[in-house]
This record gives structure tokens, C-alpha cells and sequence, in this order.
């Protein structure tokens, strides 16, 4: 797998999968929408851990900085 995430991508879903978990393990969204949203922040998680997102390829885009 080629990198396609730059760190300010990787670093807007940490946070994004930050808030999504303390939202859910507050409380404030419960029920399906907690469970899918959980799920879509532990993809964030993942794909910023291994710097890609299978999503970008079809698309073709990167956010990595030109080298």
C-alpha cells in the first residue's frame, strides 16, 4: 500500500475518532447511531495509523505533500 494521507489529515481523524468515543462512552449518542458512529471512528483510527484510506484510490486523491 502507497501512502495517501498527510499528517493533518491523520490528525483531524484522530480527533474526530477521539470525540466520537467520548460521545459514545458518555452517553450522549447511544443506540444505532452510537454503534455506527463507533465503527466510523475506529476507521478513522485505523487508517490514520497505517496512513491510508482505500477510499482516496478510486478518486485518486492524496494529501500527502508532493515529494
Amino acid at each position: 500500500m502507497k501512502t495517501n494521507m498527510g499528517t493533518l489529515d491523520r490528525i483531524l481523524r484522530v480527533v474526530v475518532a477521539v470525540a466520537i468515543a467520548v460521545l459514545y462512552f458518555t452517553g450522549t449518542i447511544t443506540g444505532a447511531l452510537g454503534y455506527t458512529l463507533l465503527a466510523l471512528g475506529g476507521i478513522f483510527l485505523a487508517t490514520s495509523v497505517i496512513s491510508f484510506c482505500p477510499l482516496y484510490l478510486p478518486f485518486g486523491i492524496t494529501t500527502c505533500p508532493k515529494q
